[in-house]
């Protein structure tokens, strides 16, 4: 038998707690009992010390059939990331023109970028909760439908008030998308692929940070800011239609009420993998919030040159997003360790050589190589740590990074009108070296799964991250 099988453990003390876990066959654990019930599922029982173990295996009749990828569907949702963070990104680049025109201060204007990362927190914590009685499908129309409704609203607010409903629209849009990608995709293809199509998502998300801001610029200049937004208007409907024509019916899985955030933290070591992405996002925002001024302050770049560095950084992001696939397939523990430590000599180096173009240049493109990666191997890791429950686990992911981009920003530009741009860097190595730590944590196997595994039968796939 191969089919996949559960573990129940429970002290002899208290009969009625139970754990649940999954691990490889027990075909060495020695003096079990089996026994087959109405459902065609064997059960074996062992006793371990101060532990009983049932585990129960499907009869391989009984295993669902593998799946087809679905990458049509994939290729759709990619083109709704890269909208999606064009629309969330393009108002950096056209503050001074709202503000003009809605007569508004720039620090006021600014406050439609922010108030949509808050509506992303709000709905990335209660996804789960309207996900579980829709299907999937449907869902992911919707959230289509309410971006393109955005962008209407926004391109077409005769004052602040209608603007700021219509960036509320696109936060919502981004927390419900980001919180159900993983548990999407995992049901798009095969396990083996979904690094790969979570690697696609985010080349979606790299190539749109990286032209978002120049082409809102370039468009606000011919055609106004109210254009700029109206744009993504056609992209929005392009992805609807596409969606609808390549998206499977998705209805929910579990009959029972998904799991709140605090029942989510209890499951092994996913307080700490959430610990883990937070500091990761602050590390990288309190730095990356601040190059421009860096560059132009150390560096002594131009506007010209900056713009080909921060479009260098995009590009490394693109690349990096399409290896990662590769390595977290096989070396998940590994890259969520590395990429931190990496991030973190490159800002101890910055600070170093910052002076110097070239070397600078090499360096912002390893960061935008591995930076803009990173996410893949921590939604890799959401789906094979939470299989049974992304939803919710997404959205706490989802509410984690935007709360962690916030602060990070703010400690990074704390430090640097006090300090300077040195503390700054170093500020944000050691918060990136934490995220290493906790990903070490993070990434290890339960000990009591370990324990009862014997030597060489290894952990299956889908609850230990290796």
């Amino acid at each position: 038998m191969n089919g996949p099988f559960t573990v129940l453990v429970s002290r002899r003390a208290e009969p009625g707690r139970t754990s649940e876990g999954t691990f490889g066959p027990p075909s060495r654990l020695a003096g079990s009992t089996g026994r087959l019930d109405e459902h065609g599922a064997r059960h074996l029982r062992t006793r371990l010390p101060e532990r009983f173990m049932t585990i129960q295996l499907n009869d391989a009749a009984g295993a669902p059939a593998p799946r087809s990828a679905s990458w049509g569907a994939v290729f759709a949702l990619t083109l709704c990331v890269s909208t999606l963070i064009a629309s969330e990104f393009m108002p950096v680049s056209l503050l001074t023109p709202i503000a003009c025109d809605l007569r508004l201060s720039e620090g006021r204007a600014g406050q439609a970028i922010a108030v949509s990362g808050l509506f992303a927190v709000l709905t990335s914590l209660c996804i789960a909760s309207v996900a579980r009685a829709v299907d999937r499908r449907k869902l992911l129309l919707g959230l289509t439908g309410v971006m393109l409704a955005s962008g209407l609203v926004v391109a077409l607010a005769p004052n602040f008030t209608v603007l700021i409903i219509g960036r509320a629209l696109i936060g919502v849009v981004v927390g419900g998308f980001w919180s159900l990608s993983a548990a999407t995709v995992m049901r798009l293809v095969p396990e083996k692929d979904v690094p790969r199509a979570l690697g696609m998502l985010n080349g979606g998300n790299a190539l749109a940070t990286t032209i978002a801001a120049p082409l809102g610029s370039f468009l606000g200049q011919y055609i106004g800011w109210r254009g700029a937004f109206f744009a993504v208007v056609p992209l929005a409907a392009i992805t609807f239609v596409w969606q609808y024509v390549t998206l499977p019916r998705m209805p929910t899985e579990r009959a029972a009420p998904p799991p709140s955030t605090i029942a989510v933290l209890r499951r092994p070591r996913a307080p700490t993998g959430i610990l883990a992405v937070t500091l990761l996002f602050m590390g990288q925002f309190a730095l990356f919030t601040y190059l421009r001024p860096f560059l132009e302050t150390v560096t002594g770049v131009g506007v010209s040159t900056l713009s080909l560095l921060l479009f260098g950084m995009g590009a490394a992001g693109l690349l990096g997003t399409y290896l990662i696939g590769f390595l977290v397939a096989k070396r998940l523990s590994a890259v969520l360790v590395a990429a931190p430590l990496a991030l973190a000599a490159i800002a101890v180096v910055l600070v170093v050589v910052g002076r110097s173009l070239p070397a600078t240049a090499l360096l912002l493109g390893g960061w935008g190589l591995i930076g803009t990666a990173a996410p893949v191997a921590w939604w890799t890791w959401l789906s094979r740590t939470l299989p049974h429950d992304a939803e919710a686990g997404g959205g706490l992911m989802v509410a984690a990074i935007q709360l962690a981009i916030t602060a990070g920003a703010s400690l990074g530009g704390q430090l640097l009108d006090r300090s300077g741009y040195p503390s700054t860097f170093l500020a944000s190595a050691a918060l990136l070296g934490a995220a290493a730590l906790m990903a070490f944590m993070a990434s290890r196997p339960s000990r009591l799964l370990a324990a009862a595994l014997p030597r060489g039968d290894g952990a299956a796939s889908g609850t230990i991250a290796r």
